[in-house]
């Protein structure tokens, strides 16, 4: 007959960490595809205006943003309080426009091109004039096929 001895030290077991790195890199990989980037930061104020019917666009990939708005407070000392344009990540004139659409449609796989949109995200309180020489613009630039993004409107406020 053998003794069974009791151990003393009532110590608990080390954890095994031998699987850590395979929960680490599932977390990573989901998150990796589970999240999306913002494409662009704005610089303007873009307080949207409400409309009552509104139609989504199907394919994001094809549409081209031109943000018109007031500079944010960080950008108002350097910019002044006027409605500036903004196209992607920078500030630009009237003048580029036609550059920006060139640009958009040479990145883009050329049966694709037909289907651009341009969409006009419009601060709410931004002077019209601006957005008629925008629209001149991108007439010279051959880009028809308009968008204005709004928000969602309530119906009821409208009777």
């Amino acid at each position: 007959m053998s003794k069974f001895k009791k151990k003393k030290g009532g110590d608990l077991p080390a954890v095994n960490t031998a699987s850590l790195p395979d929960i680490v890199f599932m977390l990573l990989f989901f998150f990796m595809v589970a999240t999306v980037m913002r494409e662009d930061t704005l610089m303007i104020e873009n307080r949207l205006p409400s409309a009552d019917q509104i139609e989504k666009l199907e394919k994001k990939n094809l549409v081209m943003y031109i943000y018109v708005g007031k500079p944010s407070s960080s950008y108002k000392a350097k910019y002044g309080d006027e409605a500036r344009i903004q196209l992607n990540d920078k500030f630009a004139q009237v003048s580029e426009i036609q550059a920006f659409i060139a640009a958009e449609r040479a990145s883009k796989r050329e049966e694709e091109i037909p289907y651009l949109t341009t969409s006009l995200r419009v601060d709410k309180e931004a002077n019209m004039g601006i957005v008629g020489d925008i629209k001149q613009e991108l007439r010279k630039a051959n880009a028809l096929k308009l968008n204005y993004t709004t928000t969602q409107g309530d119906v009821s406020n409208n009777n």
